[in-house]
């Protein structure tokens, strides 16, 4: 397409979801960011990414567990940039217990934003994007999405769930110019995942170093933490006219964890 693209990105505020923005923002991609937090920062992240990239962008703060909010929020976009071009998937929330122990509510909650809110985003750009014939959706899915890890059944659950939504949306719209993707990363070192990693030294008496290796000697050959800039590099290629014919895969960017 030779008009700009415009992508919305959920949970876009840090981490994974804030790598992906800023990897589309490079390429031009006007974005919507979608997420929690304090609002003066929010408010300079929008201004920061739009003056660094010269790119439009805008913020909404819909709820990933409201489908009605889900709604507001593409419709935001559309009528901001135009079009939805690419919707990224990536909001979630984790939550870890035995199955005999894990609460209703948690169970729930888990189900609705990393699961149920990809479909009901779908639902919501996929009319757009047929008509205009040009789409990109990417679900930021899991090494949880292909294996299972004890204590994690919601998660696992949910993670398996979207990528099968995502093969389903890829038949239904293979004909249409829109592809469906998912992305399956295993640890990615994002300030979430620092903050447990120095909460772990401090309750051990450890190091962090210490700490990042019990990490990745459990899960990952290679002994590497992947990148919110990595996986943002992932999802630019998805988007690009070198896979313009890849739609319902699966792709790991795990260091190898679900190679064993």
């Amino acid at each position: 397409m030779t008009k700009p693209l415009n992508a919305i990105v959920t949970g876009s505020t840090s981490g994974i979801g804030l790598g992906i923005a800023h990897a589309l923002a490079g390429q031009g991609y006007n974005i919507l960011f979608n997420g929690f937090g304090d609002k003066a920062e929010i408010d300079a992240l929008v201004a920061e990414t739009g003056k660094k990239f010269n790119v439009k962008v805008e913020y909404s703060n819909a709820d990933m567990s409201k489908p009605d909010q889900i709604a507001a929020m593409v419709a935001q976009a559309e009528k901001a940039f135009g079009s939805v071009d690419v919707l990224v998937n990536n909001a979630g929330i984790q939550f870890t217990a035995n199955i005999e122990d894990f609460p209703e509510e948690k169970w729930n909650a888990i189900l609705a934003i990393n699961l149920s809110a990809a479909f009901f985003a779908m639902k919501s750009v996929l009319p757009g994007m047929q008509k205009n014939k040009f789409g990109r959706i990417i679900n930021i899915a899991s090494a949880h999405g292909l294996v299972a890890s004890a204590q994690k059944a919601a998660y696992v659950a949910a993670k398996h769930g979207i990528i099968g939504l995502g093969k389903v949306a890829a038949l239904e719209n293979a004909q249409k110019g829109i592809t469906v993707n998912s992305i399956c990363p295993g640890w990615v070192l994002t300030p979430l995942v620092q903050k447990q990693i120095d909460d772990n030294a401090k309750k051990n008496g450890t190091t962090p170093d210490v700490e990042k290796e019990k990490i990745l000697e459990a899960k990952e050959p290679t002994m590497k933490f992947s990148t919110p800039e990595q996986i943002g590099g992932l999802v630019v290629y998805l988007c690009s006219d070198s896979a313009s014919n890849m739609t319902g895969a699966s792709l790991s960017h795990d260091g190898g964890w679900t190679v064993e």
